[in-house]
């Protein structure tokens, strides 16, 4: 009896140890889950889909060299069998259900079901599109286009095909980058090119065009855009792309007008394959092996799976050629290499992630706060959940929460509006108190001026100090103002008068290093360019000496070879002024850039480029103040003042190589050294 109580009592306390504290691990599997954070970073997660099974053939036909898979309203799947140049269809069971194709098609490679039932094939050998029924019945084919408008060198070798509700078939030709090409199914007749892909022209591009001569060009790598490597259409006609060098415009979601309207940040730089789910999120499939599945708006909620390294294990791949979604959005993805298809089901995380994402995506914003709350109590740094849960807080006019949200999500275009709605709540409420403020201390200033008039403390306070202590630094200090007032008359009291010194320039320079700082690390957070943790003060700090230095000591080195007066001590002190404005107006911006939005992002633009336009109006005055020169020859030596920085940052990074490469040589020889003292 008393075994029995002591059982019983343990089995209790181990039931509500885990229903009291329920621990959420990541699930066992041969490779990891990623998210995207709000700065674009991989952030690892729970798992979001398990490996269900594995199809290796249907009944007893193997797949060989399969580039294609599709799967209908049944269920069946449709397996493009390059190899065997045959259409397999099975069921989820690996049971074959028909082969379609046998005798007809010579190399099978894109595969697409239209709505009405017809499977469309894309067989680059036979250089046609062949259509099907799903039963096998050959309906129709086409052929290279004969319009005009095709163009007579446009190359006909169909390697993806698609289908819209129209019916008009668009294919993706190899060689072919003038677009998509378009076909009505109806008629036959060649419609024209859908949205082709455009090259980025860089400025290195630019300037070997116009050195370069013809043949040097046809020398060089071709400039053609990359087609299209693979396409798909969704149920309301929007056709979705993906590309292989493209980078950004990777993956693309074409409207009517093949306008790319999909802002996207992370992508796979070898896309494969791309199918749309029931909550029409985007899932697109690597080469390399992975699986991305995003939003409808192009914001990444996982990445899985991987390359397999030879050890065959289960969720990883040698390469991806296409993927499918069946009614429960479980995936199935297609590799070659391995001659299988893996079938990956959705985890309860990646389910809690989708019920609040449907009810987000429909507008009930209010409902779906329960689970995006849950989906962030279960991983914190799961930055899309707190962008939901922010956008739920905005709608029911819950600024602060929502502020807070967008500022854990790193979104700030909804910080901004959230933002801009408390200050204008906070501006209502304090108006007022506001307003007697500013009359208390324009108040207080107008008599602390009169006093100051009358007793004149402060001008006393100054002259005994002065008489006492000769506070030279302080002088040389404070004769920053007169830069702003009369900045020719300044650059010939420093040339002259001595009223700079090395010491006051370098203090100067310091104290633009803390102004560097506190706008790069404590700007408001929509203006910040750094991410939150990321400090780096000490590369901050060399990279601002060797900047100032390396453009003083170019400046005297050209003045001093074109004739120039200065000396290295004006030019040095001359430069750090001339950033009077800076040091300024720079503070006010970095104070109120913590108090602005998008909104007022003009003022603090406008603010910038003022304060460095006259800084640099400043250092052209004082290189033409300080060696006496003329305009034009100010202007010759600004120039060549540039070559020899670009010359000195060359030289430094060659001496940064040089150096690294040492460093590794060294690294190299004690590992070896270490390695054979080991296993002698």
């Amino acid at each position: 009896m008393l075994k029995k109580f002591k059982l019983r009592t343990l089995v209790i306390c181990l039931m509500i140890f885990f229903f009291v504290n329920p621990i959420h691990s990541f699930a066992n599997t041969a490779y990891k889950t990623f998210t995207e954070d709000g700065y674009g970073n991989y952030v690892e997660t729970q798992t979001a889909y398990t490996v269900r099974d594995t199809i290796v053939k249907f009944g007893d036909e193997l797949f060989r060299q399969a580039s294609d898979l599709k799967i209908d309203k049944n269920g069946l799947l449709y397996v493009s069998d390059t190899g065997n140049k045959r259409i397999l269809v099975g069921n989820k069971n690996g049971e074959l259900v028909r082969i379609i194709g046998e005798g007809v098609l010579s190399s099978p490679n894109g595969i697409f079901l239209s709505e009405d039932d017809k499977l469309y094939v894309a067989d680059e050998v036979a250089a046609k599109v062949f259509v099907f029924s799903l039963n096998g019945e050959l309906l129709a084919e086409y052929g290279r286009p004969d319009s005009i408008l095709f163009g007579k060198t446009s190359t006909f070798v169909p390697e993806k095909v698609a289908v819209d509700r129209r019916e008009n078939i668009y294919i993706i030709s190899r060689g072919n980058s003038n677009g998509i090409i378009q076909i009505n199914a109806n008629s036959g007749q060649f419609i024209g090119y859908f949205s082709p892909n455009r090259t980025t022209v860089t400025p290195l591009t630019v300037f070997r065009k116009a050195i370069f001569t013809d043949e040097q060009l046809s020398r060089m790598i071709s400039m053609v855009p990359p087609n299209a490597h693979n396409l798909n259409i969704d149920k309301r006609g929007l056709v979705f792309t993906v590309t292989q060098g493209e980078r950004i415009l990777s993956v693309k979601k074409l409207n009517m007008a093949g306008l790319n309207i999909l802002d996207m940040n992370v992508y796979d730089p070898f896309p494969s394959s791309i199918d749309i789910g029931s909550l029409d999120n985007i899932f697109v499939s690597g080469e390399n092996g992975f699986i991305y599945e995003y939003t409808s708006e192009g914001n990444l909620l996982f990445v899985f799976g991987g390359r397999d390294d030879g050890r065959q294990r289960v969720g990883l791949f040698s390469k991806i050629s296409a993927i499918a979604l069946d009614e429960n959005d479980n995936i199935y993805a297609l590799d070659p290499e391995k001659r299988q298809i893996q079938v990956f089901q959705p985890t309860e995380f990646a389910n809690l992630v989708h019920d609040a994402l449907v009810l987000y995506q429909n507008g009930d914003y209010r409902e779906s706060k329960e689970p995006w709350q849950e989906v962030i109590r279960q991983n914190s740094l799961f930055d899309f959940a707190n962008l939901g849960l922010g956008e739920a807080y905005f709608k029911e006019e819950n600024y602060q929460d929502a502020l807070n949200s967008f500022r854990a999500a790193k979104y700030k275009s909804g910080y901004s509006d959230a933002f801009w709605e408390n200050r204008n709540i906070w501006m209502r409420e304090n108006i007022i108190n506001l307003l007697y403020i500013i009359i208390a201390l324009v108040i207080l200033k107008k008599v602390i001026s009169r006093f100051e008039r009358k007793y004149r403390f402060w001008c006393t306070f100054k002259t005994r100090m002065n008489d006492k202590y000769n506070l030279k630094l302080v002088k040389d200090l404070v004769f920053l103002k007169n830069l702003i007032r009369h900045p020719i008359d300044s650059f010939y009291s420093i040339k002259y008068e001595n009223k700079t010194s090395y010491l006051s320039s370098t203090i100067l320079m310091f104290v633009f290093f803390i102004l560097f700082i506190l706008e790069k690390y404590y700007s408001g957070f929509i203006f910040r360019t750094v991410e939150d943790g990321e400090f780096a003060i000490g590369s901050d700090f060399a990279f601002v000496a060797v900047a100032f230095l390396l453009v003083i000591i170019s400046n005297y080195l050209i003045c001093t070879i074109n004739d120039g007066e200065g000396k290295f001590q004006h030019i040095y002190s001359g430069f750090i002024y001339s950033f009077a404005p800076y040091f300024m107006i720079k503070p006010f911006v970095i104070v109120f850039s913590n108090f602005l939005t998008f909104n007022e992002v003009y003022l603090l633009n406008f603010t910038n480029f003022f304060t460095y336009s006259w800084v640099a109006i400043l250092i052209f005055i004082m290189v033409k103040e300080i060696n006496d020169y003329s305009v034009k020859e100010t202007i010759k030596i600004l120039f060549l003042t540039l070559f020899t920085i670009l010359i000195g940052v060359l030289l430094i990074f060659i001496v940064y190589v040089l150096i690294s490469q040492m460093l590794q040589f060294f690294i190299s020889i004690f590992n070896e050294g270490v390695y054979r003292f080991e296993n002698r």
